[in-house]
């Protein structure tokens, strides 16, 4: 699954696709991307305007970002045509939007975290099934629980707020864990897979902020101290298989109802053969560029 889709959808909101000229009525899109702590957003009405440069992470922006081309002036053009004639847009962000704000994925060749280390996360399953598992995991969650809630928005998921905000974007669906959409702004967002800012008890289901269980470590864990090693994009749990490649079930619709898809990714995807547009740039990088109006 690559980083983050954008898709007209029709009525009930699922999207699809087709590899044939773009309509005006439906679209999806997927994207990837890099970051420079100083933008400033301007749509090209002069509608809104946004200074980033206070809100990007202070975290590694490079380090877990993949070399990509330098933009092609063309490809800018066919998304922003592609935007333009989409009037129920889609948008769907996998782990490569959060790379520029210092949240490294798994598979981004030579600098997710299976290419740089052979550290595995904790398979989902044993998690559930085992009280000292579940041990070892909080105690790392804990060490890096800082850190990564310290992070924050880079310039794509301002951009995609801001869509929200004009009425461009109609739905924002994340694989992500990190609430940066929502530290963003982003309203119309579902977390496909949960939010690491919100913890559920196993035996009775309340549900409490993540910073509230911290406080909870630290009160019960007072002399206790370790050194974070490297963050993981979801939390550093395993999910099944199915669960990994939840979004790309939104693709395969988008094609059953033959709905154009773009996809911004830097490298190959699974779904690239879907779409009527694939970009390899960076989202931070390229969204900002588009004028959503």
């Amino acid at each position: 699954m690559s980083d983050v889709s954008l898709a007209k959808t029709i009525e009930n909101t699922t999207p699809t696709a087709e590899k044939t000229k773009i309509q005006p009525k439906e679209g999806f899109f997927l994207s990837r991307t890099k970051m420079n702590c100083r933008w400033t957003l301007r749509a090209a009405k002069g509608r809104w305007m946004v200074n980033i440069s206070q809100q990007c992470s202070h975290g590694s922006i490079g380090l877990f970002v993949p070399p990509s081309p330098p933009l092609d002036p063309e490809k800018i053009r066919e998304l922003q045509r592609f935007i333009t004639l989409s009037k129920r847009l889609l948008v769907m962000t996998g782990a490569g939007i959060s790379t520029e704000s210092g949240i490294p994925d798994y598979r981004s060749e030579k600098v997710g975290l299976y290419a740089r280390t052979d550290r595995k996360p904790i398979q989902h399953g044993d998690f559930l099934r085992s009280a000292p598992v579940r041990q070892r995991y909080w105690a790392r969650n804990f060490v890096g629980w800082p850190r990564f809630s310290s992070l924050q928005p880079n310039p794509a998921h301002w951009a995609l707020s801001n869509w929200e905000r004009l009425g461009k974007l109609y739905w924002l669906v994340t694989q992500n864990v990190d609430a940066l959409h929502t530290k963003a702004g982003s309203q119309r967002l579902t977390e496909l897979h949960g939010c690491m800012h919100r913890v559920l008890c196993l035996n009775c289901g309340e549900q409490i902020p993540r910073e509230v269980l911290q406080e909870r470590f630290e009160a019960l864990n007072p002399t206790w101290s370790a050194e974070a090693h490297g963050l993981a994009p979801d939390g550093d749990v395993f999910l099944t298989e199915e669960q990994v490649y939840s979004g790309y079930r939104f693709i395969l619709t988008a094609r059953e109802k033959k709905l154009p898809i773009a996809i911004l990714n830097i490298g190959p995807t699974r779904s690239d053969d879907l779409a009527c547009l694939k970009l390899d740039s960076r989202c931070g990088e390229l969204l900002p560029l588009i004028d959503p109006c």
